[in-house]
């Protein structure tokens, strides 16, 4: 089921306009194609085509298999369609279906990676049809067919499965019958019911009705007990000129109506017309009834209709502005991710099974990253939750693996996963982007497991971020807050969350410790004009104090703030209890973007105003250091409008200041400027302009002149190229402690916890041993 627009006529009108606009914005349409490699040099066109090609060409014919790690076969996916049956318009034709399956390209890259071609075919004949489909096998790893009337998809996907040795799939039956299962057999436990017992009323027994009704039978239903009606009425024993596959869910019966078949009935399934689901069937049903109402963009009832007949019912329409929608999304990228990744020769029953049970026990945990996409609600398993919704990021790293697997289990992988852990964690690189540059930090981070305190305990955000930092045992967390205030939110969030277990809990209002916390304080501050009773209010209602002096006595490893107020007030209270770093005269803050095209740093994105060049080499040393807990050699970009001495203003003097200073402080640092931008990007432009310069490839580090220019090019560079930041990483205090920005999402504050972590083991480190100080930044 896609998802449709609102249904009132000024909504409706307003959204009709605003998708025109969306796919008339240059380059028109959804999708382009871009190459995947470097095209810029002889060498490289040599490479790419003759006569470089001719060596790939040859080693497929050795090894056919081979197409799939020399071409982009292996992850190129044909969504293909004769535009006989397109979402709710019907028969509208190839061309006019070019849309949607643009749109289905797009789902496939977004959530799973796959590359597509869409192609719209101009034949109605189903042999013909197959046989051009079938010719085009050389080219995919996959096909994926899509809006092709009944009966003849039918005999489409089951020759094309006869014929070919790619999967080949059909979502408008499967994919729907994959989230119909998962959904019903949530839904039923909701109701406390069992499938093989429940009696099931079917309305609108096209492709995707009969696909359903195939899978709730292979997940246990009792044939007998289902009822099916089209628009000719019930399908029962007597009726002729049925389709093989109508035929098998007739059955001997003297009810011909919809509403004789829903009375009594513990589930509804409708894939049919909007309306034809009345309140006055609805209360014919048996207790706890399951409304699946599918039908789009009008559902065969309203939920609001159906639990004002039936408070006691369980509903999911295919609608995105209800709960619980049945949505397609759900399934196809990730069936074919998992089948893309093993070289499945096939989709097959137990496959698409392993699907099922994925989605639904996906539902069951706890919710997780989603409030970008959902505006911060709540989602928490229960009759208003029992399907994920489709932005939720556990998807792919839980269906694809167990798609595979199933794959491997049943004997139609070509290329078997040698380990399936490792596989996951791949995908969880693809899902977070930021997986494959954290990766060192979170194994150094487990490794030597350190407590960390949350002075923002109760915040949602951080919670669904102590959720993963436990599971993947980054940290100790300490959250600082009101234990009524957190247990309920934890509740509510559906988390699994327990304290002494999970976490440790600091009572904000009532700590046995608070005496000597604000003692401690008004101690570091009473030369300040902090007196003891400022000492008490400013610790007794700042968390951010708290944490800071719990890190400062040692109860607490590191710490995090800043995901409310302002960054520099939260700067500030740290300043008030944490001294600098031995040899650093000032803090500094660098942040990170992570995009497909890698990860690029930012200094100083939030700290200095307008730093001097000595302040801005020394932030450059302590973040070139910082790069390499990610595994990454830093090449640093000391960034202006000037290039190599063309301006002589003072904002290019200073940045050629900062150089002199670095030279001579970290000879070996791979770095150089003053630079414009598009010098630091590109290697070949900087070698013409100044043929010694000493800046090697691409930077990975620019250096700003002043605060405005740090934070407006990150920002930038963030939302143009849909990046995820990292950070704000602060340097300079001396003790492990950083403050976020109110726009830190979950998975931020996970990768922020664990950076803590690490920076907390090396000052430990650092103490126990006999090094001193940030030589370790001189020494890059």
């Amino acid at each position: 089921m896609t998802e449709q627009p609102p249904a009132s006529p000024s909504s409706t009108e307003e959204f009709k306009q605003a998708a025109l606009d969306y796919h008339r914005v240059s380059p028109h349409g959804k999708i382009k194609v871009v190459p995947t490699k470097a095209l810029v040099t002889q060498r490289e066109l040599a490479l790419a085509y003759s006569p470089g090609v001719a060596y790939a060409c040859e080693a497929i014919v050795a090894e056919p298999d081979e197409a799939s790690t020399l071409t982009a076969r292996g992850n190129l996916v044909a969504v293909i369609t004769n535009g006989t049956a397109v979402l709710g318009l019907g028969d509208i034709g190839p061309l006019a279906s070019k849309p949607v399956m643009e749109g289905k390209g797009v789902l496939f890259q977004k959530f799973a990676g796959i590359d597509v071609f869409d192609i719209e075919v101009d034949e109605r004949d189903p042999d013909r049809l197959v046989d051009i489909i079938a010719s085009l096998e050389p080219t995919f790893g996959g096909i994926n067919l899509e809006d092709i009337k009944a009966p003849e998809c039918f005999i489409v996907e089951r020759k094309l499965r006869e014929r070919l040795k790619i999967p080949v799939f059909h979502d408008d039956q499967h994919g729907t019958a994959i989230i119909v299962g998962a959904a019903l057999i949530n839904a039923l436990e909701i109701a406390g019911k069992r499938i093989d017992e429940v009696k099931i009323a079917h309305s609108g027994a096209g492709a995707a009705g009969i696909a359903c009704l195939d899978m709730l039978v292979a997940l246990g239903a009792t044939p007998a007990n289902i009822l099916a009606a089209d628009r000719d009425g019930v399908i029962h024993t007597g009726r002729e000129g049925m389709d093989p596959d109508r035929a098998r869910y007739a059955r001997d019966t003297t009810k011909r109506s919809l509403g004789e078949i829903v009375e009594g009935a513990d589930v509804f399934l409708g894939l049919s017309a909007g309306g034809v689901l009345t309140p006055d069937m609805v209360t014919t049903m048996a207790a706890r009834p399951v409304i699946l109402a599918l039908a789009n963009p009008h559902p065969e009832i309203l939920p609001d209709a159906a639990r004002a007949a039936r408070p006691d019912s369980i509903i999911a329409t295919g609608r995105s502005d209800y709960p619980n929608q049945v949505n397609n999304v759900l399934c196809f990228p990730y069936i074919f991710r998992g089948a893309l990744d093993v070289g499945a020769t096939e989709i097959n029953e137990r496959m698409k099974l392993a699907c099922v049970h994925a989605i639904a026990d996906l539902a069951r945990r706890e919710s997780s990253d989603l409030g970008a996409a959902y505006g911060g609600d709540v989602l928490s398993f229960g009759a208003d939750y029992f399907i994920p919704r489709p932005f939720d990021p556990r998807l792919l790293m839980t269906l694809a693996p167990a798609v595979a697997q199933a794959a491997m289990e049943s004997g139609v992988a070509r290329r078997p996963l040698a380990d399936v852990d490792a596989y996951r964690e791949k995908l969880g690189q693809f899902v977070h982007r930021t997986g494959l540059v954290m990766k060192p930090v979170y194994e150094r981070a487990r490794a030597d497991v350190k407590r960390i305190v949350y002075a923002e305990g109760e915040e949602e955000t951080v919670l669904r971020a102590v959720q993963s930092v436990a599971d993947e045992q980054l940290a100790r967390p300490i959250l600082i807050g009101r234990p009524e205030v957190i247990a309920q939110r934890i509740e509510r969030l559906g988390l699994r969350l327990e304290e002494g277990r999970d976490f440790e809990l600091t009572n904000i209002h009532d700590d046995p410790r608070f005496g000597d916390y604000w003692r401690q304080y008004h101690a570091l501050t009473e030369r300040r004009g902090v007196t003891p009773d400022a000492a008490k209010n400013l610790v007794r209602s700042r968390a951010t104090l708290i944490a800071a002096l719990m890190v400062q006595r040692g109860e607490a490893d590191g710490m995090i703030c800043g995901l409310v107020g302002r960054y520099h007030k939260k700067l500030g209270y740290l300043r008030t209890v944490f001294g600098l770093d031995r040899g650093v005269a000032g803090t500094s803050a660098m942040t990170g973007v992570i995009n497909d095209r890698g990860v690029w740093f930012f200094l100083d994105t939030h700290v200095q105003v307008d730093p001097t060049a000595e302040q801005i080499a020394e932030a450059t040393l302590q973040g070139a250091y910082r790069l390499k807990l990610f595994g990454i050699e830093p090449r640093v970009a000391l960034l202006s409008h000037s290039n190599f001495g063309s301006h002589d203003n003072p904002s290019a003097a200073k940045m050629r200041r900062v150089r002199e200073i670095l030279v001579k402080r970290a000879p070996r640092l791979d770095m150089d400027g003053e630079m414009q931008g598009d010098t630091a990007w590109d290697a070949v432009l900087r070698e013409r302009m100044c043929p010694n310069t000493t800046l090697t490839g691409r930077a990975n580090m620019y250096v700003l002149p002043n605060i405005d220019s740090a934070n407006i090019a990150y920002n930038l560079v963030r939302v143009m190229t849909d990046g995820v930041a990292l950070g704000p990483i602060l340097m300079g205090v001396d003790h492990p402690a950083h403050v976020l920005t109110a726009g830190s999402t979950p998975r931020r504050v996970v990768n922020m916890t664990a950076i803590t972590a690490v920076e907390a083991q090396i000052r430990a480190a650092r103490r126990s041993s006999s090094g001193a100080g940030s030589a370790e930044a001189d020494g890059v």
